[in-house]
């Protein structure tokens, strides 16, 4: 029963992390394409709050209980093909695209944005594809 209440939390914060990661980048498209100095204090609010207040505990919670499924059975995960390592190759990067976030976020904030929202669109788009990678890693185990 522990092992489902773990894996039910760890997709849970895996959607909270990702709802953040979808939403932050779109912030930064209206903050950039934003011309005055409320906008611009308004969005860069947005994104401090929505980064430390959400993504943070998200990312935190999501690989604390994936690490914990992990450790209950790990040949269940490691045993049974290359999945895991590429699903977890992933989420390293995934964790980096987190962190160039962040340091958008403190760019925005010192008024340091060099970027057009052209770039934040396409920027916008990682972790859609990564998601997609990871869902189909886990759900049909290619390899």
């Amino acid at each position: 029963m522990l092992y489902l209440w773990l894996k039910a939390l760890h997709i849970v914060s895996m959607v909270c992390w990702f709802a953040g990661l979808f939403y932050l980048p779109r912030l930064f498209v209206y903050h950039a394409q934003s011309e005055d100095s409320i906008s611009k204090e308004r969005f860069s609010i947005m994104e401090r709050k929505l980064y430390r207040g959400i993504m943070g505990p998200a990312m935190i919670a999501t690989l604390a209980f994936g690490i914990w499924l992990i450790s209950l059975n790990p040949s269940a995960y490691f045993g049974q093909g290359g999945w895991m390592h590429a699903k977890l190759t992933l989420v390293v990067i995934l964790i980096g695209y987190h962190h160039m976030c962040g340091a958008q976020v403190k760019r925005f904030a010192r008024g340091e944005n060099t970027r057009s929202h052209v770039f934040y669109r396409w920027f916008n788009e990682v972790p859609v594809l990564i998601l997609l990678a990871i869902v189909i890693l886990v759900v049909v185990r290619p390899f």
